[in-house]
């Protein structure tokens, strides 16, 4: 069943999308839920209407993330975090952390759109972290824990 995203879903795709699902999960979920709407032919020839009209805007927008991702690369963070006498650290770096600590150097980012590509974060050093700027802009910058 073809049906147009009305909001991005994660897995599936992002809004305005026109995807292939199955009847059940789009009939019991995702057009109850208001996440989606059924591609009738009218409803698609809408739907390039206003992808048309947002096409200028889109560029504005992915000109705005690659100038965020490229301000995110070219910074080191800083993270403090409490160190036993092995240099091992007490929990664990989160990505709040790096949110506040990107806000103080002056780049506001949502905790949600930080990825640690490390598996843990358990000691001293420099590590890296991805910023999901906009659909397909990341940009990937390094912490470095500290001791407090």
């Amino acid at each position: 069943m073809e049906i147009i995203l009305k909001k991005d879903v994660a897995n599936l795709g992002h809004a305005d999308d026109v995807v292939n699902v199955k009847p059940g999960y789009a009939l019991n979920y995702l057009i109850p839920q208001g996440f989606a709407i059924t591609a009738t032919p009218s409803a698609v020839k809408q739907l390039q209407e206003t992808i048309r009209q947002r096409a200028h805007k889109e560029a504005a927008r992915v000109a705005a993330a690659q100038e965020l991702a490229a301000k995110v690369s070219s910074v080191l963070v800083k993270v403090s975090a409490k160190v036993s006498e092995t240099g091992k650290i007490y929990g664990s770096v989160t990505t709040a952390q790096l949110s506040e600590a990107l806000v103080a150097a002056g780049i506001e980012v949502d905790k949600k759109d930080i990825t640690i590509l490390a598996e843990e974060v358990k000691e001293l050093g420099i590590y890296e972290a991805e910023v999901k700027c906009y659909k397909d802009v990341k940009g990937t910058f390094k912490f470095e824990v500290v001791a407090e």
